[in-house]
């Protein structure tokens, strides 16, 4: 555990930024060891049946992930304000209401994926293959709300680099069962979902380990299942709903996207399938430090220390800013050659596709660092409504890309829906942002007036 309330903030964050970061970049290795062995051992169609399954994916299994993201966030308040009986109750209404979410995540999406992927255009020659993929994930929709929460909650007491530690485990365990069931059991796409599922398993169990051994605060008894109150249950849901939500309304606009690609053929759905999980590599800094700040918010607001949010804040955004500038021309200048581990070096169409994608995106860096910032920043604050309308925002933007620029312009419009979406998002919660640190530095001053 370690509290981030006391020392330099920007060297706090980035601290627990960078247990983050290698997490994250090993949680993609689930989703690109997916693309890349099967890209290279099966074939480009059914490459492109497990990345048409991606949006689909983030909109069930992201609504996991803003669910217990949010119910964290209380816990990390809880943490910071020295509260240690709330903490445990927080965790004990995070696990019900998690509990709740699994079991009716996992009957929708079982139910209505045939219809899903229907509406979205899917091609036939990979469609049996796209259910069968996302079928198998769906099924272990427990394992990863349980991974998420545990990892989360872990977090939350500033500690980031033990999820880190089992997650690189599990991804080992993820490739390893991969190229078992690919290569020696000859099994095709359900065999990558398969590998996925069972090294989400292992995630959790190592989890649930190590807070029985090392983690007494989480330890939660009978009575922490009782001595919540109805106001606390809200709570709860108030934070981690709206964050759940915004995560399946941004992955709503990436359906529409989608199927968008889907109507401009295969190769388009594979060149954007190789180039999103590179793209998705390099955002990740971005995205850890926007979390970072998401717990550093949290504790310092729970202990008071206000005055220290606005400094966390100006300089993380500083610092992932340059970030993305950076990383946006590494991938401009170098992303085709990576495009070709996933799909050769012959499939000169899908790596031109790749190509425009990356010019698209990656010159706008900047944008999507400076959403994560704000955004999280927000949440860590315990507004939830904003970021949940800014992610409307994005839905709507997407939608506009889906709707006309790809019908109209092609590819290269498709490929403007982020972009637009980063964009329209930052307009809904710039304003907010402001707000909030206005708020902040009155807050502090009177602290600061009544110590003089």
């Amino acid at each position: 555990m370690k509290e981030l309330t006391e020392g330099s903030p920007i060297k706090l964050i980035f601290m627990f930024t960078i247990p983050l970061l290698v997490g994250n970049l090993f949680q993609q290795l689930y989703s690109i060891s997916d693309t890349l062995i099967v890209g290279q051992t099966l074939g480009v169609n059914q490459l492109a049946a497990v990345g048409v399954t991606g949006s689909i994916q983030f909109l069930i299994i992201g609504f996991a992930q803003g669910l217990t993201a949010g119910l964290s966030i209380i816990t990390a308040q809880h943490f910071g304000a020295g509260n240690y009986r709330k903490v445990r109750e927080s965790f004990a209404v995070s696990i019900i209401i998690s509990i709740i979410a699994t079991i009716v995540l996992t009957f929708l999406s079982l139910y209505f994926i045939g219809d899903i992927l229907h509406l979205m255009q899917t091609p036939k020659a990979i469609e049996a293959d796209a259910q069968l993929f996302i079928s198998i994930i769906f099924s272990g929709i427990f394992a990863s709300m349980a991974f998420n929460l545990l990892a989360n909650v872990i977090r939350a007491l500033g500690d980031s680099r033990t999820p880190l530690y089992f997650l690189i485990v599990a991804a080992i365990v993820n490739i390893v069962l991969e190229l078992i069931f690919i290569l020696i059991f000859h099994m095709g796409v359900d065999g990558a979902g398969y590998a996925t599922v069972l090294a989400e398993i292992f995630s959790v169990i190592l989890c649930i380990i190590y807070i029985v051994r090392k983690i007494p605060l989480l330890q939660v008894r009978r009575k922490d299942f009782t001595t919540f109150t109805r106001r606390d249950f809200r709570q709860h849901l108030y934070i981690g709903l709206p964050m759940a939500f915004q995560a399946s309304i941004i992955a709503i606009g990436g359906i529409m996207i989608q199927s968008a690609l889907n109507g401009l053929g295969t190769t388009a759905v594979a060149a954007t399938t190789a180039a999103s999980k590179i793209d998705q590599v390099a955002i990740q800094p971005m995205m850890s430090f926007g979390v970072a700040m998401a717990t550093f918010t949290a504790q310092n607001y729970g202990a008071g220390k206000y005055g220290r949010i606005v400094k966390g804040v100006r300089q993380c955004l500083l610092v992932s800013g340059l970030f993305s500038i950076v990383a946006g021309a590494l991938v401009i200048i170098f992303g085709r050659d990576l495009v070709i581990l996933f799909v050769g070096s012959t499939e000169e169409k899908v790596l031109q596709l790749a190509q425009i994608y990356f010019n698209v995106n990656s010159s706008l860096y900047l944008l999507l660092a400076t959403l994560f910032i704000l955004r999280y920043t927000l949440q860590g604050l315990g507004q939830s409504m904003i970021p949940t309308i800014a992610g409307i925002m994005e839905l709507l933007m997407r939608c506009l890309a889906a709707i006309f620029l790809a019908t109209t312009v092609g590819y290269v419009g498709a490929c403007f829906a982020n972009p637009l979406a980063w964009l329209g998002s930052c307009c809904v919660l710039i304003f907010s942002y402001f707000k909030a640190m206005r708020m902040l530095k009155k807050k502090q001053y009177e602290i600061d007036k009544q110590i003089l």
